[in-house]
């Protein structure tokens, strides 16, 4: 039986997925560094999800797997866009899928799978995108008649296109529209109303933002994302003369993160416009609203930026979903999800039959408020590129669970264009996320884990087999 929303009618989908958006920098995640009322009303009015991850934390890859529901290896995109590879778009995908079971279909803002023949977007009654990352300021967009450019702010803008497109709708059926934001990639370049925001307060800075990476892998020692690789754009200020290092780390820090946050500001206050929209126009009770990222982010936790690495901070991504008579307001869940999760869930949601090939589970359940006792207790992470040119990140794959998490960095890449030749020496770490949930302390080599990673790694072998993987450390 299809779910039904108050209204009786299948619901309508606002998906909002926005661009490294960390989940420390959510109010409704515990935020000590910043407010975000909107996605906070979500929230109060849904679940949110505690431990929702990615399958691969790197822009396109992340994007494939929204809209197939499969795993990098499998969708095709295992590395970025602009590095080579193009993403299918007549490969089966949810938003295909739904047009074809009459829902009206829309995407707005970022894509960054490619542009041309083959890869604009499939499945869409409307859509206008931004080529690659886009800009910030008086951005252009690609549709399907062309190029256009509007004066403004890129968040704003998206912002007036999809409302401009609810607005012409057909009201007699139900609708999908996609908001994918640029906010808040890097470059982060603030609206001019929030470019004074924080400016005379002192963020909180993590616990790890001195982490000396010590009882770590090489893959940690090497990969190029520390504060001092923060460049003259990202600071937008000569680094005052006579710092200690400890000092300059402190101070670029406030720079990073206090742009960071200007972005997060305008891309909160776009998603409250939206929802003020479908209240205004009584299209809130017949609903389903989702707030996602891509993948997360280092807010100087180990003193980094940017993401790539299986750690917590750019492995875990926001999920919050607003369901009006189906989810519990105010609700949350802790099981583990997974992006290829979604493609299955907006099916569910809408009645329609998944494409055998994804590979994923439908969170349906679980947004009932039901733990179907065989739900999944590990999730299978990889990223593909090695040594790439921006940040020097080895390649990895590995699995989380509740209570530990098992790395392993084979050493070379594997499916991405233009791989580096330049190998390292395999290496693996095992993290106790109960008791070092900070993930300072590899303990891959302690005697007093060794039955937990012969365990970890048996269920690795597993997943990659699984889910057609290529296990490197057979």
């Amino acid at each position: 039986m299809r779910p039904r929303t108050g209204g009786g009618r299948r619901p309508n989908l606002v998906l909002f997925m926005t661009d490294d958006h960390a989940v420390p920098a959510i109010g409704a995640y515990g935020s000590v560094i910043n407010t975000t009322p909107a996605v906070d009303r979500l929230a109060a009015e849904g679940m949110r999800f505690d431990n929702a991850f990615c399958t691969n934390s790197i822009c396109s890859p992340a994007r494939a797997s929204l809209l197939t529901g499969t795993y990098s290896h499998i969708n095709g995109m295992t590395t970025l866009e602009q590095a080579g590879q193009k993403f299918d778009s007549a490969q089966p995908s949810f938003p295909a899928m739904l047009r074809a079971a009459g829902y009206q279909t829309a995407i707005i803002g970022k894509w960054h799978l490619g542009h041309g023949p083959k890869s604009d977007p499939v499945g869409f009654d409307h859509w206008e995108i931004l080529p690659e990352h886009g800009v910030y300021h008086d951005p252009t967009f690609v549709t399907r008649d062309g190029e256009r450019q509007y004066p403004g702010y890129v968040t704003d803008i998206i912002t007036d296109l999809a409302l401009n497109w609810l607005d012409r709708r057909d009201p007699d059926k139900a609708f999908a529209l996609l908001i994918q934001h640029k906010a808040p990639h890097r470059p982060f370049e603030p609206a001019e109303r929030h470019r004074h925001l924080y400016e005379h307060q002192d963020i909180p800075a993590p616990a790890t933002l001195h982490d000396d990476y010590s009882h770590r892998s090489t893959a940690a020692v090497e990969a190029q994302m520390r504060m001092s690789d923060l460049q003259d754009s990202d600071l937008k200020a000569p680094v005052p003369e006579g710092l200690s290092e400890r000092e300059e780390r402190e101070w670029r820090y406030q720079r990073y993160i206090k742009e960071y946050l200007r972005v997060i500001a305008a891309l909160d206050e776009n998603v409250g416009r939206v929802l003020h929209h479908l209240d205004v126009t009584g299209d809130a009770a017949d609903t389903a609203v989702v707030y996602t990222s891509d993948h997360g982010f280092y807010l100087g936790e180990h003193g980094w930026f940017d993401k790539r690495f299986m750690y917590d901070p750019s492995l875990r991504i926001p999920l919050v979903v607003r369901w009006p008579g189906v989810v519990e307001p105010g609700s949350a869940c802790d099981e583990l999800v997974v992006n290829v999760d979604y493609a299955q869930t907006v099916l569910d949601l809408a009645g329609a039959e998944p494409h055998p090939r994804m590979q994923g589970r439908s969170l349906l359940p679980l947004l009932r408020g039901e733990h179907p006792e065989d739900w999944r207790q590990a999730v299978y992470y990889r990223y593909f590129e090695h040594l790439d040119v921006c940040h020097n990140v080895q390649a990895s794959y590995g699995i989380r669970t509740h209570t530990h998490k098992l790395i392993h960095y084979p050493g070379h890449g594997s499916g991405q264009v233009g791989a580096k030749a330049e190998r390292r020496t395999p290496e693996w770490e095992l993290f106790d996320l109960v008791r070092d949930p900070d993930e300072l302390h590899n303990r891959y080599d302690d005697p007093a884990y060794a039955d937990v990673v012969a365990e970890l790694t048996d269920e690795l072998t597993r997943l990659q087999l699984h889910y057609q993987d290529t296990p490197e450390h057979l």
